[in-house]
């Protein structure tokens, strides 16, 4: 495994994700490299193409980044100035990030406690409020309650977009999360499971719309001169071909890439079965398959986020590399002018501060599993709230 560093430059033995990389990957970057076209090209077209049929949709149109993407697709379905858009702010990615930056209001609402997707029910609730369109998120890979957002984004005549930067190969049903919105946005920096540098794709089945973000994306060398592409500026958000290779070859390995953080999820799970009180991540009945983005643990109410921090700590002091999940973004610098602040969303708040994220790659050791969990269960004794912390 290679040892990683975090933002701040401390090496960790146990890093949070370790891209699964093979010769493949590194032979397909080699023939970009040696070829006349390094920037978007054909090899984007293809990624398109395969990962469009991968998730069962008609069309994809590949991007920059996850953030972008939703950018790209609010612009495309006329969403801005004046418009609300309901959403979790509990993600680890944040491409909500977006509504605000094409203009709209964000409406942060609360999440299932269990899940931590997006609530239908307070979605109801806040679809009142002239809000246009629903951003629901497949947190942490769990796919969101999409029946029931479905059946109120049709009775409250609401857009639904997906979120799926978190959530490579889950199903909802017998469909891939990604094949329930309007749109669907997928994200490829780490610490996913289909990895390509960065970069992302918009997933949608209306030719039109993608036809449209297609345009404000970017303009193809023959479109360079004519007077009708040009008539509005591109954002010019095209990944190169570089990523488009590490993506196709990604793409082609992804199933043997999840059957093997399934079986590292297996061993977290005999791990934590021995940790009185934790159990596995909660999985609801119609999520028929969840491909973790990293292994997600949830503390009791006997912990405070402090004491969260303390653990976190320990794992650090350990050589772990692990993290709290998220900060919600309701709870973000740039959002206090609106007004939000602490308490507005209890749940997302209480699930927030008791969250913490551990290693999950194709690189983990049954050893280092069995490491980690021991780790965390001294921490948690260490920080004096016992062993029981899933309540």
């Amino acid at each position: 495994m290679r040892e990683a560093s975090s933002s701040e430059g401390r090496a960790f033995e146990i890093p949070l994700s370790d891209p699964d990389l093979s010769e493949e990957e590194l032979f397909a970057v080699e023939s970009v490299l040696r070829s006349p076209e390094i920037g978007g090209g054909a090899l984007v077209e293809q990624w398109e193409r395969e990962f469009a049929a991968w998730v069962g949709r008609n069309h994809a149109v590949a991007v920059s980044s996850g953030t972008i993407g939703l950018w790209l697709a609010l612009r495309a379905l006329g969403i801005g100035t004046g418009d609300r858009v309901i959403l979790s702010g509990y993600s680890w990615h944040q491409i909500g990030g977006a509504v605000p930056l094409c203009g709209a209001e964000p409406v942060f609402t609360e999440i299932d406690y269990w899940s931590g997707t997006l609530s239908a029910t307070r979605a109801a609730e806040a679809g009142g409020a002239g809000a246009r369109a629903i951003l629901a998120g497949n947190t942490l890979g769990h796919p969101a309650a999409w029946k029931e957002l479905q059946q109120l984004a049709e009775e409250q005549g609401l857009l639904l977009l997906e979120d799926s930067t978190e959530s490579v190969g889950s199903r909802y049903g017998d469909r891939r999360t990604g094949g329930f919105g309007r749109v669907a946005v997928f994200d490829f920096s780490q610490p996913g499971a289909l990895a390509s540098g960065e970069g992302g794709m918009v997933v949608t089945d209306d030719e039109e719309l993608a036809a449209q973000i297609r345009y404000s994306r970017s303009r193809s060398r023959k479109e360079r001169f004519s007077g009708i592409a040009t008539m509005v500026p591109p954002l010019h958000a095209l990944p190169s071909n570089l990523t488009a290779a590490l993506g196709l070859v990604q793409l082609k390995r992804v199933e043997k890439i999840l059957e093997r953080r399934r079986v590292v999820e297996a061993w977290y799970f005999q791990q934590m079965k021995s940790f009185e009180g934790i159990k596995d991540p909660y999985v609801a009945p119609e999520a028929t398959e969840v491909h973790w983005f990293l292994y997600p643990v949830h503390l009791g109410t006997r912990f405070s986020r402090s004491s969260r921090d303390a653990i976190l700590e320990d794992l650090v002091q350990a050589g772990i590399e692990a993290s709290a999940y998220c900060q919600p973004m309701h709870l973000h610098g740039c959002f206090l002018e609106s007004g939000l602040r602490k308490g507005r969303l209890p749940v997302t708040e209480k699930v927030a501060d008791r969250s913490i994220v551990l290693p999950f790659h194709a690189h983990l050791t049954e050893e280092q599993v069995a490491f980690i969990v021991k780790t965390l269960k001294d921490a948690s004794v260490n920080v004096g709230a016992g062993a029981a912390i899933y309540l």
